[in-house]
This record gives structure tokens, C-alpha cells and sequence, in this order.
């Protein structure tokens, strides 16, 4: 399963993502609320592991809410050190799917993650992305615009993919390092600049509108207008 890891404390989210990993899962961590949401609304996970308390404006409870509210039925799991049965129902009430209190074996967060993930989907996975009249076939691995067929490289494609699934948001540089490329650390070279420029020139041949937009000083932005 892909599964998203919301937890402040390092110690915990190293030993939980580690476990989860060795287990064979896939996992994405968010250090806080904020960066858990935005992770959570804008891209496709099978579950969420969620800190009840969590740091950024934006608590668990509050988290899942939202997502419960834009209509997401993505299985939730609490984390929590908050043991009283009033936080419990609270959370659950939120919606969430399963409550674990803090400490816990990893025996039993695995076991209730797995009976999580044996649950019939209720949403369907995810299979086109559209920006006006630019679509991303993730299964066919092609980009059309116009219903004509634009020539792509892997990396442009995941490039493409991932600023198509954060349209009309900015997204820094820094994120394109680590979504797209896989680096941690910045490599000081125009490498993002580079296939941006090249995307551009595929995407916009023929066409009055640009697409992809330079948010200056932040990075850059896909969107229609």
C-alpha cells in the first residue's frame, strides 16, 4: 500500500516508517498538519497513519475533516497519546477508521494497518489528470494537448505528472527536487530549469496559451489561464 505518515516526533515517524517499509509498504512522511494535508489532498494514498496532536496550525482531527468534507474516503489511523475514550470518539467522529493510543507494539500498528488496507476501495484510483486541454494518461504513460499527441521523456513525464497533480499551486523548486529527481539536497545546477524550458516548448507548440506559468522566486505553477 501507499501510505501517508503524519507525525511530528522524528524518533517516531523513523521507527513507524522504517517498519511499514520493511513490511513492503510505501511510505510518504509529513513532519506537520499543513504539509499532511496539502500531501493528502492533492495526491492518491490508500491510507493515512496520523499523529492526533500535530504541529502547523492544522491537528489530526481537524486534517481529517477537511478531507472528510472534499469527499475523501481514504482509511484514516490515529496515533495518538491521548488515551481518553472522549479523544477516541472524537477522533472517530472526525472520521477516522481505527484509533491506536501511544505507546504501542508495531506488531499491532502493522496488524491494524493491514486489516485497514483489506477493506473494499470506495474511491476509484486516479487514472487521468487534465489541466485545460492538456491530459496525462498515467496508464498509457502520454500526454495529449488538443487531443494531439505531445513526445515526452520519463522525466518530463513525472515532472509533468507532478505539477499536473498540484495544479494552479506553486511548486518550489525544492519539491521538484525530491518528487522528480529523488534529491535530498540541492545539486547547484540549472537541471529543473532545463526540462522545464524543454516541456514548455512540446506543450505550447501550436498553441496560444502557455501552461506552465514561473511563479518568480518560488518556483512555477501549471494552470489554464
Amino acid at each position: 500500500m501507499r501510505i501517508l505518515l503524519v507525525e511530528d516526533d522524528a524518533e517516531v515517524a523513523r521507527f513507524v516508517k522504517k517498519g511499514l517499509q520493511e513490511a513492503g509498504h510505501v511510505v510518504e512522511h509529513a513532519a506537520n498538519g499543513r504539509d499532511g494535508l496539502f500531501l493528502a489532498a492533492s495526491e492518491q494514498f490508500d491510507l493515512l497513519v496520523l499523529d492526533r496532536m500535530l504541529p502547523g496550525g492544522v491537528d489530526g482531527v481537524r486534517l481529517v475533516e477537511t478531507l472528510r468534507s472534499q469527499g475523501s474516503r481514504t482509511p484514516v489511523l490515529f496515533l495518538s497519546a491521548l488515551s481518553a475514550v472522549d479523544e477516541r470518539v472524537r477522533g472517530l467522529k472526525a472520521g477516522g477508521d481505527d484509533y491506536l493510543v501511544k505507546p504501542f507494539a508495531f506488531a499491532e500498528l502493522l496488524a491494524r494497518v493491514e486489516a485497514l488496507g483489506r477493506r473494499p476501495a470506495t474511491d476509484a484510483p486516479t487514472t487521468k489528470l487534465r489541466v485545460a486541454d492538456l491530459e496525462l494518461d498515467l496508464l498509457s504513460r502520454t500526454v495529449t494537448r488538443g487531443g494531439k499527441r505531445v513526445e515526452v521523456q520519463p522525466r518530463e513525464f513525472r515532472l509533468l505528472e507532478h505539477l499536473m497533480r498540484h495544479a494552479g499551486q506553486v511548486v518550489t523548486r525544492t519539491m521538484l527536487l525530491e518528487k522528480v529527481w529523488d534529491y535530498h539536497f540541492d545539486p547547484q545546477t540549472n537541471v529543473i530549469d532545463v526540462h522545464v524550458s524543454r516541456l514548455r516548448q512540446k506543450l505550447d507548440k501550436g498553441f496560444d496559451k502557455p501552461l506552465i506559468h514561473t511563479v518568480r522566486n518560488a518556483g512555477y505553477m501549471i494552470r489554464a489561464d
